[in-house]
Protein backbone atom coordinates (compact mmCIF):
# COMPACT_ATOMS: atom_id res chain seq x y z
CA UNK A 1 0.00 0.00 0.00
CA UNK A 2 2.45 2.63 -1.18
CA UNK A 3 0.84 6.01 -1.81
CA UNK A 4 1.53 7.86 -5.04
CA UNK A 5 2.25 11.43 -3.99
CA UNK A 6 2.43 13.28 -7.29
CA UNK A 7 3.33 16.93 -7.65
CA UNK A 8 2.92 18.32 -11.18
CA UNK A 9 5.28 20.85 -12.69
CA UNK A 10 2.61 23.54 -12.89
CA UNK A 11 2.00 23.79 -9.14
CA UNK A 12 4.35 24.15 -6.20
CA UNK A 13 4.76 21.20 -3.89
CA UNK A 14 3.41 21.56 -0.39
CA UNK A 15 3.86 20.03 3.01
CA UNK A 16 1.51 17.98 5.13
CA UNK A 17 -1.14 19.54 7.28
CA UNK A 18 -2.70 18.00 10.32
CA UNK A 19 -5.99 16.12 10.18
CA UNK A 20 -9.46 17.61 10.42
CA UNK A 21 -12.73 15.93 11.17
CA UNK A 22 -16.36 16.87 10.96
CA UNK A 23 -19.46 17.39 13.04
CA UNK A 24 -20.64 14.71 15.42
CA UNK A 25 -24.16 16.01 15.23
CA UNK A 26 -26.71 15.17 12.56
CA UNK A 27 -24.46 16.64 9.87
CA UNK A 28 -22.98 13.39 8.61
CA UNK A 29 -26.40 11.99 7.84
CA UNK A 30 -27.64 15.14 6.15
CA UNK A 31 -29.08 14.50 2.72
CA UNK A 32 -28.13 16.74 -0.16
CA UNK A 33 -31.07 17.32 -2.49
CA UNK A 34 -30.61 17.42 -6.24
CA UNK A 35 -28.02 14.73 -6.90
CA UNK A 36 -28.63 12.67 -10.02
CA UNK A 37 -29.85 9.09 -9.48
CA UNK A 38 -27.06 6.54 -9.42
CA UNK A 39 -27.12 2.80 -9.96
CA UNK A 40 -25.20 0.27 -7.86
CA UNK A 41 -25.39 -3.47 -7.82
CA UNK A 42 -28.49 -5.33 -6.67
CA UNK A 43 -29.64 -4.48 -3.17
CA UNK A 44 -26.99 -1.79 -2.93
CA UNK A 45 -28.92 0.60 -5.18
CA UNK A 46 -28.13 4.14 -4.07
CA UNK A 47 -30.98 6.52 -3.36
CA UNK A 48 -30.54 10.07 -4.63
CA UNK A 49 -29.17 12.23 -1.83
CA UNK A 50 -27.69 9.36 0.19
CA UNK A 51 -25.02 10.69 2.54
CA UNK A 52 -21.43 10.32 1.32
CA UNK A 53 -20.60 8.24 4.38
CA UNK A 54 -23.37 5.75 3.55
CA UNK A 55 -22.13 5.33 0.00
CA UNK A 56 -18.51 5.09 1.15
CA UNK A 57 -19.50 1.99 3.12
CA UNK A 58 -21.14 0.47 0.02
CA UNK A 59 -18.07 1.29 -2.03
CA UNK A 60 -15.77 -0.30 0.53
CA UNK A 61 -17.87 -3.46 0.60
CA UNK A 62 -17.77 -3.67 -3.20
CA UNK A 63 -13.95 -3.61 -3.43
CA UNK A 64 -12.02 -6.75 -4.30
CA UNK A 65 -9.02 -7.83 -2.23
CA UNK A 66 -6.73 -6.52 -4.99
CA UNK A 67 -8.46 -3.13 -4.95
CA UNK A 68 -8.31 -2.88 -1.17
CA UNK A 69 -4.62 -3.62 -1.22
CA UNK A 70 -4.10 -0.64 -3.51
CA UNK A 71 -6.34 2.05 -2.00
CA UNK A 72 -7.23 1.03 1.57
CA UNK A 73 -5.04 1.77 4.58
CA UNK A 74 -5.09 1.33 8.31
CA UNK A 75 -6.53 4.32 10.17
CA UNK A 76 -3.10 5.24 11.55
CA UNK A 77 -1.05 4.38 8.45
CA UNK A 78 2.19 6.40 8.38
CA UNK A 79 3.72 7.43 5.09
CA UNK A 80 7.49 7.74 4.91
CA UNK A 81 8.84 9.55 1.85
CA UNK A 82 12.31 10.07 3.28
CA UNK A 83 12.12 13.81 3.87
CA UNK A 84 8.59 13.71 5.26
CA UNK A 85 6.91 11.33 7.65
CA UNK A 86 3.40 11.43 9.06
CA UNK A 87 -0.14 10.14 8.86
CA UNK A 88 -1.12 9.77 5.23
CA UNK A 89 -4.79 10.45 5.91
CA UNK A 90 -3.92 13.89 7.33
CA UNK A 91 -1.83 15.02 4.37
CA UNK A 92 -2.81 17.90 2.13
CA UNK A 93 -1.18 19.41 -0.95
CA UNK A 94 -2.12 21.70 -3.82
CA UNK A 95 -1.59 19.00 -6.46
CA UNK A 96 -1.29 15.33 -5.58
CA UNK A 97 -2.65 11.84 -5.92
CA UNK A 98 -3.06 9.92 -2.70
CA UNK A 99 -3.07 6.58 -4.59
CA UNK A 100 -2.13 5.57 -8.13
CA UNK A 101 -5.45 4.44 -9.69
CA UNK A 102 -7.47 7.33 -11.09
CA UNK A 103 -11.21 7.23 -10.54
CA UNK A 104 -11.97 7.14 -14.27
CA UNK A 105 -9.68 4.19 -14.99
CA UNK A 106 -10.74 0.58 -15.41
CA UNK A 107 -9.34 -0.13 -11.95
CA UNK A 108 -12.91 0.63 -10.83
CA UNK A 109 -16.01 -0.89 -12.39
CA UNK A 110 -18.86 1.35 -13.50
CA UNK A 111 -20.88 0.83 -10.31
CA UNK A 112 -17.88 1.81 -8.21
CA UNK A 113 -17.26 4.86 -10.39
CA UNK A 114 -20.91 5.85 -9.89
CA UNK A 115 -20.52 5.53 -6.13
CA UNK A 116 -17.36 7.64 -6.11
CA UNK A 117 -19.06 10.33 -8.16
CA UNK A 118 -22.03 10.30 -5.80
CA UNK A 119 -19.73 10.78 -2.80
CA UNK A 120 -17.93 13.62 -4.57
CA UNK A 121 -21.09 15.45 -5.65
CA UNK A 122 -22.77 15.11 -2.28
CA UNK A 123 -19.83 16.73 -0.48
CA UNK A 124 -20.59 19.84 -2.54
CA UNK A 125 -23.71 22.00 -2.65
CA UNK A 126 -25.77 21.18 -5.78
CA UNK A 127 -25.69 24.77 -7.03
CA UNK A 128 -21.89 24.59 -7.02
CA UNK A 129 -21.61 21.44 -9.15
CA UNK A 130 -21.40 23.33 -12.44
CA UNK A 131 -18.65 25.61 -11.13
CA UNK A 132 -16.61 22.75 -9.65
CA UNK A 133 -16.85 20.79 -12.89
CA UNK A 134 -15.61 23.89 -14.75
CA UNK A 135 -12.65 24.06 -12.39
CA UNK A 136 -11.86 20.40 -13.06
CA UNK A 137 -12.14 20.91 -16.82
CA UNK A 138 -9.78 23.89 -16.73
CA UNK A 139 -7.27 22.36 -14.33
CA UNK A 140 -7.36 18.59 -14.74
CA UNK A 141 -8.88 17.65 -18.11
CA UNK A 142 -12.20 17.12 -16.39
CA UNK A 143 -13.54 14.84 -13.71
CA UNK A 144 -12.09 11.35 -13.45
CA UNK A 145 -8.93 11.66 -15.47
CA UNK A 146 -6.51 12.70 -12.77
CA UNK A 147 -8.27 12.34 -9.41
CA UNK A 148 -7.74 9.44 -7.02
CA UNK A 149 -9.16 8.23 -3.71
CA UNK A 150 -8.10 6.40 -0.59
CA UNK A 151 -9.93 4.96 2.41
CA UNK A 152 -8.59 4.71 5.93
CA UNK A 153 -9.97 2.45 8.62
CA UNK A 154 -13.27 0.68 7.97
CA UNK A 155 -16.48 2.45 6.95
CA UNK A 156 -19.17 1.80 9.53
CA UNK A 157 -16.53 2.06 12.22
CA UNK A 158 -13.70 4.63 12.31
CA UNK A 159 -12.89 5.68 8.75
CA UNK A 160 -12.05 8.46 6.34
CA UNK A 161 -12.59 8.84 2.59
CA UNK A 162 -10.15 11.17 0.81
CA UNK A 163 -10.27 12.41 -2.80
CA UNK A 164 -7.30 14.26 -4.27
CA UNK A 165 -6.12 15.78 -7.54
CA UNK A 166 -4.89 19.06 -8.90
CA UNK A 167 -6.43 21.87 -6.83
CA UNK A 168 -8.48 19.43 -4.77
CA UNK A 169 -8.46 17.68 -1.43
CA UNK A 170 -11.90 16.61 -0.17
CA UNK A 171 -12.81 14.38 2.77
CA UNK A 172 -15.61 12.53 4.53
CA UNK A 173 -15.03 10.69 7.79
CA UNK A 174 -18.41 9.73 9.22
CA UNK A 175 -17.69 11.65 12.44
CA UNK A 176 -14.79 9.35 13.22
CA UNK A 177 -13.03 11.97 15.31
CA UNK A 178 -13.99 15.09 17.17
CA UNK A 179 -12.96 18.70 16.93
CA UNK A 180 -12.26 19.21 13.20
CA UNK A 181 -14.24 20.59 10.24
CA UNK A 182 -14.52 19.22 6.69
CA UNK A 183 -13.25 15.78 7.73
CA UNK A 184 -9.71 17.20 7.70
CA UNK A 185 -7.68 20.00 6.12
CA UNK A 186 -8.93 20.74 2.62
CA UNK A 187 -7.63 22.54 -0.44
CA UNK A 188 -9.29 24.14 -3.44
CA UNK A 189 -8.04 26.25 -6.33
CA UNK A 190 -8.46 27.22 -9.96
CA UNK A 191 -6.24 28.39 -12.81
CA UNK A 192 -8.98 29.48 -15.22
CA UNK A 193 -6.88 31.90 -17.24
CA UNK A 194 -3.62 29.97 -17.35
CA UNK A 195 -0.91 29.43 -14.79
CA UNK A 196 -0.26 33.17 -14.52
CA UNK A 197 -3.75 34.61 -14.33
CA UNK A 198 -4.55 38.13 -15.42
CA UNK A 199 -5.77 40.78 -12.96
CA UNK A 200 -9.28 40.03 -11.71
CA UNK A 201 -8.86 36.37 -12.68
CA UNK A 202 -11.38 36.12 -15.56
CA UNK A 203 -13.48 32.97 -15.36
CA UNK A 204 -12.14 31.91 -11.97
CA UNK A 205 -14.97 30.29 -10.01
CA UNK A 206 -13.50 31.34 -6.66
CA UNK A 207 -12.51 34.93 -7.44
CA UNK A 208 -15.78 36.33 -6.04
CA UNK A 209 -14.48 35.33 -2.58
CA UNK A 210 -11.51 37.67 -3.00
CA UNK A 211 -13.71 40.47 -4.31
CA UNK A 212 -15.87 40.14 -1.20
CA UNK A 213 -12.77 40.39 1.00
CA UNK A 214 -11.62 43.46 -0.93
CA UNK A 215 -14.93 45.16 -0.13
CA UNK A 216 -13.92 44.90 3.51
CA UNK A 217 -10.57 46.55 2.75
CA UNK A 218 -12.37 49.34 0.87
CA UNK A 219 -14.41 50.10 4.02
CA UNK A 220 -11.35 50.48 6.23
CA UNK A 221 -10.04 53.92 7.12
CA UNK A 222 -6.40 54.85 6.59
CA UNK A 223 -5.25 53.72 10.02
CA UNK A 224 -7.05 50.41 9.69
CA UNK A 225 -5.55 49.80 6.25
CA UNK A 226 -2.07 50.21 7.66
CA UNK A 227 -2.92 47.50 10.18
CA UNK A 228 -4.48 45.21 7.60
CA UNK A 229 -1.84 45.42 4.86
CA UNK A 230 1.16 43.12 5.26
CA UNK A 231 4.23 43.07 3.02
CA UNK A 232 5.31 39.44 2.76
CA UNK A 233 3.21 36.36 2.07
CA UNK A 234 3.44 33.39 4.41
CA UNK A 235 4.45 30.10 2.84
CA UNK A 236 1.57 28.30 1.17
CA UNK A 237 1.55 25.47 3.69
CA UNK A 238 1.72 27.78 6.72
CA UNK A 239 -1.71 27.01 8.14
CA UNK A 240 -0.81 25.56 11.56
CA UNK A 241 -2.89 26.76 14.50
CA UNK A 242 -1.37 29.41 16.77
CA UNK A 243 -3.90 29.11 19.57
CA UNK A 244 -5.46 31.96 21.57
CA UNK A 245 -2.11 33.63 22.24
CA UNK A 246 -1.15 33.66 18.55
CA UNK A 247 0.14 36.69 16.70
CA UNK A 248 -2.26 36.85 13.77
CA UNK A 249 -1.28 39.05 10.81
CA UNK A 250 -3.43 41.98 9.80
CA UNK A 251 -6.16 43.87 11.60
CA UNK A 252 -7.98 42.30 14.56
CA UNK A 253 -11.70 42.22 13.95
CA UNK A 254 -12.17 43.83 17.35
CA UNK A 255 -10.68 46.97 15.75
CA UNK A 256 -13.47 47.06 13.15
CA UNK A 257 -16.84 48.77 13.26
CA UNK A 258 -20.04 46.73 13.32
CA UNK A 259 -20.60 47.48 9.62
CA UNK A 260 -17.12 46.29 8.75
CA UNK A 261 -17.59 43.11 10.80
CA UNK A 262 -20.85 42.55 8.97
CA UNK A 263 -18.96 42.47 5.68
CA UNK A 264 -16.46 39.99 7.11
CA UNK A 265 -19.38 37.74 8.04
CA UNK A 266 -20.52 37.92 4.42
CA UNK A 267 -17.03 36.88 3.31
CA UNK A 268 -17.13 33.94 5.70
CA UNK A 269 -20.45 32.80 4.26
CA UNK A 270 -18.99 32.89 0.75
CA UNK A 271 -16.01 30.83 1.90
CA UNK A 272 -18.10 27.97 3.27
CA UNK A 273 -20.83 28.22 0.62
CA UNK A 274 -19.57 25.48 -1.78
CA UNK A 275 -19.77 22.69 0.80
CA UNK A 276 -22.62 20.54 2.08
CA UNK A 277 -24.68 21.97 4.91
CA UNK A 278 -23.21 19.76 7.63
CA UNK A 279 -19.65 20.79 6.79
CA UNK A 280 -20.55 24.46 6.62
CA UNK A 281 -22.31 24.24 9.96
CA UNK A 282 -19.38 22.52 11.59
CA UNK A 283 -16.85 25.01 10.29
CA UNK A 284 -18.86 27.83 11.86
CA UNK A 285 -19.35 25.82 15.05
CA UNK A 286 -15.60 25.27 15.34
CA UNK A 287 -14.95 28.97 14.83
CA UNK A 288 -17.50 29.92 17.49
CA UNK A 289 -15.97 27.46 19.97
CA UNK A 290 -12.80 29.56 19.92
CA UNK A 291 -14.54 32.91 20.29
CA UNK A 292 -15.83 33.51 16.77
CA UNK A 293 -14.72 36.24 14.41
CA UNK A 294 -13.88 38.55 17.34
CA UNK A 295 -10.85 36.34 17.99
CA UNK A 296 -9.72 36.55 14.35
CA UNK A 297 -7.66 38.94 12.25
CA UNK A 298 -7.85 39.74 8.54
CA UNK A 299 -4.69 40.37 6.52
CA UNK A 300 -4.12 41.52 2.94
CA UNK A 301 -0.72 41.13 1.25
CA UNK A 302 1.21 43.52 -0.97
CA UNK A 303 3.24 40.62 -2.28
CA UNK A 304 1.27 38.72 -4.90
CA UNK A 305 -0.74 41.72 -6.11
CA UNK A 306 -1.43 40.52 -9.66
CA UNK A 307 -1.29 43.53 -11.98
CA UNK A 308 -0.20 45.88 -9.18
CA UNK A 309 -3.74 47.22 -9.08
CA UNK A 310 -4.24 47.12 -5.29
CA UNK A 311 -7.07 44.68 -5.68
CA UNK A 312 -5.52 42.31 -3.17
CA UNK A 313 -5.25 38.82 -4.62
CA UNK A 314 -3.83 37.29 -1.45
CA UNK A 315 -5.44 37.51 1.97
CA UNK A 316 -5.93 35.49 5.12
CA UNK A 317 -8.58 35.17 7.81
CA UNK A 318 -7.11 33.60 10.95
CA UNK A 319 -8.04 32.83 14.53
CA UNK A 320 -6.85 30.48 17.29
CA UNK A 321 -7.86 27.33 15.40
CA UNK A 322 -9.16 28.76 12.14
CA UNK A 323 -7.07 29.47 9.04
CA UNK A 324 -8.51 30.32 5.63
CA UNK A 325 -5.57 31.33 3.47
CA UNK A 326 -6.54 32.63 0.03
CA UNK A 327 -3.50 32.95 -2.21
CA UNK A 328 -4.45 34.34 -5.60
CA UNK A 329 -1.01 34.59 -7.20
CA UNK A 330 -0.10 33.39 -9.77
CA UNK A 331 -3.52 31.70 -9.72
CA UNK A 332 -5.95 30.78 -6.95
CA UNK A 333 -4.81 28.37 -4.23
CA UNK A 334 -6.82 28.20 -1.01
CA UNK A 335 -5.71 26.34 2.13
CA UNK A 336 -8.30 25.60 4.79
CA UNK A 337 -7.60 24.38 8.32
CA UNK A 338 -10.47 24.58 10.84
CA UNK A 339 -10.97 22.98 14.26
CA UNK A 340 -12.51 23.72 17.63
CA UNK A 341 -9.25 22.83 19.39
CA UNK A 342 -5.97 24.64 18.65
CA UNK A 343 -4.03 21.78 20.24
CA UNK A 344 -4.32 19.74 17.05
CA UNK A 345 -0.86 19.74 15.49
CA UNK A 346 0.48 19.54 11.97
CA UNK A 347 2.45 16.49 10.92
CA UNK A 348 6.24 16.73 11.06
Amino acid sequence: MTPNIRVCSDCESSSEVSRREFLRSAGAAALVVGAAPLVARGADAIAPGSAPETVTKLLYESLSDAQRKEICFAWDFVEDTGDKRGLLRTRIANNWNITKPTIGSDFYNKDQQAMIKHIFENLIQPDWHKRIYKQLEDDAQGYGEHQSIAMFGKPGEKFEFVMTGRHMTLRADGNSEEHVAFGGPIFYGHAADGFNEKPNHPGNVFWHQALAANKVYAMLDEKQRKQALVDKLPKEQSVAFQGPSGQFPGIPLTDMSSDQKGLVKEVLQKLVEPYRTSDRDEALSCLNAQGGLDKCALAFYREGDVGNDQVWDCWRLEGPSFVWYYRGAPHVHVWVNVADNPGIKLNA
